[in-house]
């Protein structure tokens, strides 16, 4: 995949520190990112006009405040790597974070673009303060006031934040995570079970088609498949697999230098586009951009034709026409079938109908 993917080392890892487990926070973020892109999200579209209709509006200002905690991505601080119970046995952890981390955790994601090099704090460091108060003045003044009061006051905005994530779980969460915590358990005991009979790598598959375990010599990774590079390692620190039941299409990896590393991924997330690996959506798109093949699937896509057919059709050589073809088929874009001494092809309609919703997928993930 070209080095296109997030790595967790787990190597000498036992497989008693494979937790899955619900996390009432990281459902939180799950939810509050879906409120605030609901285009990412359209089989959510009954619940997120319902909790927007009916929220209050100061409430959703100051969602809009603070939404680029999870509006692009995700911050660090709402994917726990010691998922709890309750949501506020969760905040109670995060009230117990030292300033330095804390601050680095909320504005990582929006306000540095070198989430994997481990940047100084900017609480302590001049450059990455200045660098940071520049970050966010660039994303507009709402984001600019927000960093400027957390830099000037972090134990102010870390209350501020516990008060605003405790009255989203008044307003709509609590009764949204009773519904579906149970769904979220059941889920979670099912991969543990997976892992104890079968191993970790059928615990994964099982999980989402876009996490593998790679296994070198002694060496073992979990990969995670995305369109981002990163590389952490466990350290023999477990590592936290966090079911979402609002998270599809996305997969998070936390990998920042010095945390623990956690996987959030969605439930029942084989709907629409299959979740191809990022590779192979890659591979299709690049199959179908060039001019000529993208004549010989017109087509292709009304019927079968042999090599000779279609390059007496296009002009062109049937060696040309094979080394096209070829391209197609490694793409998995073609099916094929003899009829006596012809090989006749056709363009898998089903996996080109496909593609437009595998490429949104591979992006959002």
């Amino acid at each position: 995949m070209g080095g296109v993917s997030v790595t967790i080392d787990i190597t000498g890892l036992p497989p008693e520190r494979i937790h899955f487990s619900p996390s009432p926070l990281a459902e939180l973020g799950a939810a509050l990112h879906a409120l605030a892109e609901p285009a990412h999200h359209p089989r959510l579209h009954a619940w997120t006009t319902t909790v927007s209709a009916g929220l209050d509006p100061c409430l959703a200002d100051r969602l809009h405040e603070a939404d680029f905690m999870w509006r692009s991505t995700r911050s660090d601080l709402l994917l726990p790597a010691e998922p709890r119970e309750t949501l506020a046995e969760e905040l109670d952890d995060l009230d117990r974070m030292d300033d330095e981390d804390f601050v680095g955790a909320a504005l990582e994601i929006s306000c540095s673009p070198r989430y994997g090099e481990g940047v100084p704090s900017p609480l302590v460091d001049a450059a990455s303060r200045r660098r940071t108060l520049d970050l966010a003045a660039a994303r507009g003044p709402r984001q600019a006031a927000f960093v400027e009061r957390t830099l000037a006051d972090p134990a102010a905005t870390r209350a501020w934040i516990r008060r605003l994530l405790e009255d989203c779980d008044e307003a709509f969460f609590a009764d949204t995570w009773r519904r579906v915590r149970v769904q979220l358990a059941a889920d979670a005991r099912h991969k543990t079970e997976l892992l104890r009979r079968r191993g970790l790598a059928e615990a994964l598959a099982d999980a989402s088609p876009a996490l593998a375990l790679e296994e070198d010599g002694p060496a073992t990774r979990i990969t995670v498949d995305k369109l981002t590079h990163g590389a952490t390692a466990a350290e023999g620190r477990p590592v936290a697999f966090l079911p979402t039941a609002f998270g599809w299409p996305h997969l998070f990896a936390v990998h920042a230098p010095g945390r623990r590393p956690v996987v959030q991924y969605p439930v029942s997330a084989r709907e629409v586009g299959g979740a191809e690996p990022v590779g192979t959506v890659r591979l299709r798109l690049e199959a179908v951009a060039h001019p000529m093949r993208m004549r010989l699937c017109r087509s292709l896509a009304r019927g079968t034709y042999s090599t000779s057919e279609l390059a007496d059709a296009y002009g062109i050589t049937a060696p040309e026409v094979s080394r096209h073809l070829a391209v197609l088929k490694r793409a998995g874009l073609l099916t094929t079938q003899r009829r006596g001494r012809y090989v006749l092809h056709q363009l898998d309609v089903s996996v080109v109908a496909r593609l437009g919703s595998d490429f949104l997928e591979s992006v959002l993930r």
